[in-house]
């Protein structure tokens, strides 16, 4: 993927590419032998979230529990075996259940007599018991879903905020670290060696940001921090240059608060925006003013249009000098799923750069998945337009959202491959640079990521397969994986 393609040999020199070259190789102080083996550049996941990453690595027993009953005795068992404050489930997915009503407030008491949260799979829902709900202080906020006889056990919006926020409190350092730590392992073994994390203070803290980047030259992965806040100023004060990242401006699809121009299939109205035009405009240009990299997350196609329109203010008004600077800036969209072709042109126009989640349309976008049961067969076809973001200019990288969905280069470029929509698919090549390149262009690293070649970042992963000549690459796992120099994974 460099200026020689096909080398037999990659000199390192401390964390950089020194050479890459054929024939005899040249004198090291150390020589690794990886015979037979394909060397490639490793995985920039542009979208994690590492602190829920290591929560979600013991928690495949709720991924895979397929009913509401399943999902309570769950609880029921965690409660007896976990003595924690709060027993905490993450990662229930009910559009994979043939019956997909949700437990009852009734049957989540039940399940448990101490606090009870259990996620929902994208992080937009909870399901919480009612000591949960009290000692949260959900039961006033905005998202706690009522019926006539009172809360029913569901949070979303800030009342699912204040839940996270609760969790998060109680945990140490110590664990916030572990998490962390195990959540890079992950990466290491999947053959990333490079993530942009997504803070989210909001839920989790600025705690949980300022742990990060205590012990982040001691992860096995190279960590980019984008802090999803609005405090400017406090964000300067960390030192980190982007902002806002995962911020978001609406909720996701799964959760019916994804911001539509058009209600939900389903008759679940048409979600909402998080934030006024005029706050969400002025947040952007005091980011921009100040040097930072801004981003929100937004996923509906009304999300997206208030998202582009606020771009636009700032960029309006700017002086020619000062929209060139604008451009370089590279402010980010996250998910950006619901895009219409228009509203790609005017993101291109202004030189924002896109996180797109190819997982979510394997997972979702299948015929009679979840985005044709929320949003209906005509606009579930047109979601995640990713050959036509490229077409247009668009610079685009692609992430996890782990633990959203696992972590994982290649089976994300495998789902770009098989998108749904013919026209939208990528070749492997094309989608594999997205996965590098792309992810490095968005944190404006590309001439230290992407490539193997004299300069950049010894950032490889070896595989005993060729990627770009399997027929399958969606179970692919590297035999070693080096970070900035370091053997970070070898098996």
């Amino acid at each position: 993927m460099g200026a020689v393609p096909d080398g037999e040999w990659i000199l390192v020199d401390g964390r950089h590419v020194q050479r890459v070259g054929s024939g005899e190789p040249p004198d090291a102080d150390r020589t690794v032998e990886l015979p037979g083996t394909t060397i490639v550049p490793g995985f920039v996941d542009a979208h994690v979230h590492l602190t829920g990453t290591g929560l979600s690595l013991g928690e495949a027993d709720v991924a895979s529990a397929s009913s509401a009953g399943e999902l309570l005795a769950l609880a029921r068992g965690r409660a007896v075996t976990e003595r924690d404050a709060v027993v905490s489930l993450q990662g229930y997915d009910e559009t994979t259940w043939d019956d997909p009503r949700l437990p009852s407030l009734a049957e989540l008491d039940a399940a448990c007599e101490r606090p009870l949260v259990i996620r929902r799979i994208d992080g937009h829902v909870a399901l919480v018991n009612s000591a949960a709900l009290t000692f949260a202080r959900a039961l006033d906020a905005d998202g706690c879903a009522r019926s006539e006889e009172g809360p029913i056990g569901v949070v979303t919006r800030e009342a699912n905020r204040r839940v996270g926020r609760w969790i998060a409190e109680a945990r140490t350092e110590h664990r916030i670290e572990e998490l962390q730590l195990a959540a890079a392992a992950e990466a290491a073994a999947a053959g990333i060696t490079s993530v942009h994390e997504m803070a989210l203070p909001e839920e989790d803290g600025f705690r949980d940001v300022t742990v990060l980047l205590g012990h982040r030259s001691r992860l096995p992965v190279d960590v980019v921090p984008v802090v999803g806040s609005t405090d400017v100023a406090r964000v300067l004060d960390l030192g980190v240059s982007a902002i806002g990242g995962d911020l978001p401006v609406d909720g996701s699809v799964g959760a019916r608060t994804a911001a539509l121009e058009e209600p939900y299939a389903d008759d679940a109205g048409r979600g909402a925006t998080y934030y006024a035009d005029d706050v969400l405009a002025a947040f952007f240009h005091d980011a921009h003013d100040a040097g930072l990299q801004a981003g929100v997350h937004a996923i509906g196609d009304r999300a997206i249009e208030q998202v582009i329109t606020a771009w636009e203010r700032v960029h309006h008004a700017l002086d020619s000098r000062e929209r060139r600077h604008f451009r370089a800036r590279r402010h980010r969209i996250e998910h950006f799923e619901m895009a219409t072709p228009e509203q790609i042109e005017r993101a291109a126009m202004l030189g924002l750069a896109v996180s797109v989640q190819p997982a979510f349309d394997a997972i979702w976008g299948h015929r009679g998945g979840l985005y044709e049961i929320a949003l209906g067969a005509e606009r579930a076809r047109a979601m995640n337009r990713f050959a036509t973001m490229l077409a247009r200019g668009l610079t685009v990288g692609a992430g996890s959202d782990a633990p959203v969905t696992p972590l994982g280069g290649w089976p994300a470029v495998e789902a770009m491959t098989s998108h749904h929509d013919r026209d939208e698919r990528l070749d492997r090549v094309s989608a594999f640079r997205v996965h590098t390149t792309g992810g490095a262009m968005l944190a404006h690293l590309e001439e230290k990521k992407g490539i193997l070649a004299p300069g950049f970042h010894a950032d490889l992963a070896a595989y005993d397969e060729d990627p770009f000549a399997a027929p399958d690459v969606s179970q692919l796992r590297p035999v070693l994986t080096a970070s900035l120099g370091r053997e970070v994974f070898a098996r």
